[in-house]
């Protein structure tokens, strides 16, 4: 079986983690600009101040891209680029960049696939309440017409958020992203209904511009496991899923909230102080949202929890590595000996991603997948002058093959985006966790060069994966 003529096989970037020109040609000030330089927020005070040069090195990373058969390519657009203050004035020269990366792209034939918001926020807008400020919302909706008008007529594929469950959930109450605080469990809920109010918006604004391209959100995807079938643990695997997937997944595909979470948010008066109108917004979009994204790595082990700590908030304890309780005490993530993990304690499953796709599919029906991110952070090693990271290939061979058991089976998906592109600066762990497939050396003028899995997966694209 190949992989069907329309599924696109790409890559995937970010544009704090790969751009760098931090304040060049009048870019604003970013909230990650500024917690990044914080001490003890991030591996070895790493930032994306220069990252690895993309802003200035562009033409070379795509033209390698090409050279490795990408067919699109998804990156993510700084705001503080075309809106140095989050609102207001236009950056012309912001404008003028994404044109130069859109085109270049097109060049050599790879599709654009743009996300809007990866991170990035404005410091202005950090400083004025971030994503608990429903001003936030209302500015990024303001930001996303901008783009539409300077870009649409050439990028036909855009995502509004990526991964709102880490940017709040490591915002609000874990302290290990921006703005930075801990235990604002009401904060967190309210930003993450902002955030699904802003893309419901936005969709109705893009279908308005009737641009005639497809837009969609991306989310983390990592389905709960109960460890074993007792009913407890089974109800602590229903639990994680409830808030960490379908309060996310819901709103967007069925236009409302999971009454289990929300139940339980009145209860513990976490319940974001909601319009009826805003969710009638919410409501409404859930018949014109054209795709989701899932952004895959590791699966969720879990276990009820009957232990009385809490979690502990630092940088180290927020890097993805099971062993913490949920943030409302309920169950807890643990690591399994039969169980195969990375350096960084991530768990290796497709397994666990083939039997969630299906669980997706079951809630949700036919709606259109792409896999917007997945892939294999490591310690890459270099042998006679070669990048050989075969421990990648192997990760991405494995999930490339669920997908294909996914797509037999029935699930729509329509797109497979490794992560990354490139090797790119890691937010909570700098340079030394590594996911490209283009080397970049930092001991010699960021040189770029191909690993082991460039031409590796040039092959499955040429291919189409026939030989998975």
């Amino acid at each position: 079986m190949k992989f069907p003529h329309d599924f696109l096989f790409g890559a995937a970037t970010a544009a704090y983690q790969v751009e760098g020109g931090w304040n060049e040609d009048g870019k604003g000030l970013s909230n990650w600009d500024v917690f990044s330089k914080l001490p003890g927020k991030t591996y070895n005070g790493t930032n994306g101040d220069i990252a690895v040069d993309h802003y200035h090195r562009y033409a070379e990373d795509i033209a390698l891209m090409a050279g490795m058969g990408l067919q699109s390519y998804r990156f993510s657009i700084a705001w503080t680029r075309i809106l140095p203050q989050g609102r207001g004035v236009v950056n012309q020269a912001g404008i003028d960049f994404y044109n130069r990366v859109i085109d270049e792209c097109l060049k050599w034939g790879i599709v654009p696939f743009v996300t809007l918001y990866h991170w990035d926020l404005p410091q202005m807008l950090e400083e004025a309440g971030g994503w608990s400020n429903r001003a936030t919302a209302e500015a990024f909706i303001e930001y996303a017409a901008i783009c539409f008008k300077a870009f649409g007529d050439r990028v036909k594929h855009w995502i509004t958020f990526n991964e709102t469950v880490v940017f709040t959930g490591l915002g609000y109450i874990s302290g290990a992203h921006p703005p930075g605080k801990t235990d604002d469990i009401k904060g967190y809920f309210t930003a993450t209904h902002y955030v699904f109010w802003a893309h419901a918006e936005t969709v109705r604004l893009y279908r308005q511009l009737r641009q005639f391209g497809e837009i969609g959100i991306t989310h983390v995807f990592s389905p709960a496991f109960s460890v074993d079938r007792q009913p407890e643990n089974l109800q602590a695997a229903r639990h994680a899923n409830e808030f960490d997937t379908y309060w996310f997944f819901d709103p967007i595909l069925r236009g409302s909230y999971p009454e289990y979470v929300v139940d339980s948010a009145r209860r513990n008066g976490w319940l974001p102080d909601w319009t009826d109108a805003e969710l009638a917004t919410i409501a409404d979009c859930a018949r014109y949202n054209d795709f989701i994204g899932l952004n895959y790595y590791q699966p969720m082990r879990v276990v009820r929890n009957h232990q009385s700590e809490k979690s502990v908030h630092s940088r180290e304890s927020s890097t993805g590595a099971p062993g913490s309780p949920s943030f409302d005490g309920y169950f807890r993530t643990v690591r399994m000996d039969d169980k195969v993990y990375t350096k960084w304690g991530w768990e290796i499953s497709p397994e666990g991603f083939y039997e969630g796709l299906l669980m997706l599919h079951e809630r949700y029906g036919q709606v259109k997948m792409y896999i917007t991110e997945n892939g294999l952070g490591d310690e890459d090693p270099v042998i006679d002058g070669e990048v050989v990271d075969v421990p990648r290939i192997k990760y991405i061979e494995q999930h490339l093959k669920a997908v294909k058991r996914a797509i037999a089976a029935g699930v729509n998906i329509r797109g497979y985006y490794a992560w990354s592109a490139i090797d790119l600066l890691s937010w909570l762990n700098g340079f030394r966790k590594q996911y490209g497939f283009i080397y970049v050396d930092h001991h010699n003028n960021l040189q770029r060069r191909k690993k082991l899995s460039y031409y590796w997966y040039r092959q499955i694209i040429a291919e189409r994966g026939e030989s998975l």
